[in-house]
Parts: structure tokens; C-alpha cells; sequence
């Protein structure tokens, strides 16, 4: 469970900027067809320059509540399974 855990927690936190680069690029508007955003280099930069470093990883506390538990229950039922695949057939099969 707490390899699953730290998997979980590895994954947003690592992605977390360039989920927020997307999410803000899809959601802009043209305002007289000019748009603020204008590739993934130049959101970064500007959402940087304007708000901040801590900018980019907006959102990250909602993903870490749900995907690493989600994870960390994923991996020990998983772990359970194949525990119970070997037991049942490599433990029985005749060598």
C-alpha cells in the first residue's frame, strides 16, 4: 500500500504543471482574436512571471486526496490477487 501511495503521490506532483498549463490553454478565449496563451513554453512562462512559481501546481491538494489512496488501494488489492493467482496455481502445479 505505501508503494502505491507514493506512486500515487509521485504522478500529480510531477504533472501537476503541465495539467495546469493544459487546463488553461484549453479554457482560454480569443478576446479580438488574440489569445494569452499561445504554446506550453509561453504559459509556463507567463503564468510564472505573473503568479508565481506555486501558480503551476494549483489544484495539486484535490489530486493528492483522491489519486494515491485510489493507488494505494489498487496496488493491495492487486498484490492480494497475484497472491492468491501463485498460491492457488504454482504452489499446486506438479514440478
Amino acid at each position: 500500500m505505501i508503494s502505491g501511495f507514493l506512486a500515487g503521490t509521485a504522478g500529480p506532483v510531477c504533472t501537476g504543471p503541465f495539467d495546469v498549463v493544459k487546463t488553461r490553454l484549453m479554457a482560454q478565449s480569443r478576446d479580438g482574436g488574440e489569445v494569452k496563451y499561445k504554446g506550453m513554453v509561453h504559459a509556463i512562462r507567463t503564468i510564472y512571471a505573473e503568479e508565481g512559481l506555486r501558480a503551476l501546481w494549483k489544484g495539486l491538494l484535490p489530486r493528492l486526496m483522491r489519486i494515491p489512496p485510489g493507488q494505494a488501494i489498487m496496488w493491495a488489492v492487486a498484490d492480494q490477487i497475484i497472491g492468491l493467482y501463485e498460491r492457488r496455481y504454482f504452489h499446486s502445479a506438479a514440478l
